[in-house]
């Protein structure tokens, strides 16, 4: 009579075989949501709507593809972005979506979505040397501070700052950055004080409030020394970066230029900046590659799938080999690119902690 508990646990296993060899294929789709332009709007006008549509599409595409290589790159090497022909970014297209359309005889107007193919776009880089990252940070949450007249404004309505960075353009970053909305909790959860003095646990409060993984505070002082609006900016993240950063910048504004519109030119520009400083962060460095053994604890099925699917999705692990597989544990070779610290922060972006435990590492969920 065979063992009923020996069944169970060679049934389990060979379910477990299944599911991992299924990992590749997953991790390539979710690391190809990088590789997505979503929500395009196009609005064309010819002499028939054919002719529109063709058109709107082509410059579609065209837009798309650019939108993507700077999403990838540093904006200090936008300028070596290739220029490529319409047949040329063809070849990258892996496929399209019209969202919405609307058409006239001679207009058509639609929201498109691409996705690009994404080992054609890295070998492209790769080959011209133009340095790219592919690591989405998890949610960021920004504290826009505005300081005029002594004041310090946060929550208050107005916050011109506030709207500044509520009104940027809608753009898919590898950092996210959402807005807190400013209700009773939040007012509770931390002021203008604190949040300039970065107090650090109330941060992590407000930052847990919107599931964000960093705090940003921006704090722009606004100064009238000419007798025109000028800014002083000390923007700093909080949180999982490997080290905190904090940008400073200052802004003067032009002679027909507003209080707001300098105010919306400083906040897009900032925002490229924390962009900028992620990607430096976060460069594949496709010279420096290594391998780590990790453990896995897991309590049953559910508790792979899940880790499974969040390794998936982690841009600088390469390849993943299994070891062993058991009903408690799972043992698997990672094989990264760059630095153990590259690794360590792409994993925190997907609630994965990787942990020294004597001579070996253990990888778990984070809290």
């Amino acid at each position: 009579m065979i063992d009923p508990w020996l069944t169970k646990s060679i049934r389990t296993f060979v379910l477990f075989v299944g599911l991992f060899g299924a990992f590749g294929s997953t991790g390539q789709a979710a690391r190809n949501d990088v590789f997505m332009t979503r929500g395009l709007k196009v609005d064309v006008t010819a002499a028939s709507t054919a002719e529109a549509r063709d058109k709107a599409l082509a410059l579609g595409e065209r837009e798309a593809f650019r939108q993507l290589l700077e999403r990838l790159t540093l904006r200090s090497d936008h300028f070596r972005l290739p220029a490529f022909s319409a047949a040329e970014i063809a070849t990258f297209v892996l496929d399209f979506e019209v969202a919405e359309e609307k058409a006239s005889a001679v207009r058509y107007l639609a929201t498109l979505n691409y996705s690009f193919k994404a080992d054609a776009v890295r070998r492209m880089l790769i080959d011209r040397e133009i340095p790219f990252a592919e690591t989405t940070s998890k949610p960021v949450l920004v504290l826009p501070v505005y300081q005029a007249a002594g004041a310090l404004l946060l929550w208050d309505d107005p916050n011109p700052w506030r709207q500044a960075w509520a009104g940027r353009p809608e753009i898919f970053s590898l950092v996210p950055a959402i807005l807190p909305g400013g209700d009773l909790a939040d007012i509770a959860t931390i002021g203008p004080e604190q949040a300039v003095a970065g107090d650090e646990q109330r941060l992590s409060a407000i930052a847990g409030r919107y599931d964000a993984g960093d705090t940003i505070v921006a704090h722009a002082t606004m100064i009238m020394d000419r007798g025109r609006p000028d800014l002083e900016v000390y923007v700093t993240r909080y949180g999982t970066a490997q080290q905190e950063q904090t940008v400073v910048k200052s802004f003067t504004s032009g002679d027909q230029e507003t209080l707001d519109m300098l105010l919306a030119r400083a906040a897009v520009e900032l925002t490229h900046q924390i962009e900028d400083n992620w990607k430096r962060d976060n460069l594949l460095q496709f010279g420096q590659q290594a391998v780590v053994a990790v453990k896995i604890r897991i309590g049953g099925l559910g508790d792979w799938l899940d880790i499974r699917n969040r390794l998936a999705g982690v841009a600088v692990i390469s390849k993943s080999d299994l070891v062993l597989l058991s009903l408690d544990e799972v043992r698997v070779n990672l094989h990264y690119i760059g630095e153990p610290g590259q690794l360590a922060l792409a994993l925190e972006q997907a609630d994965l902690v990787i942990n020294r435990e004597g001579d070996g590492w253990v990888l778990e969920l984070g809290k």
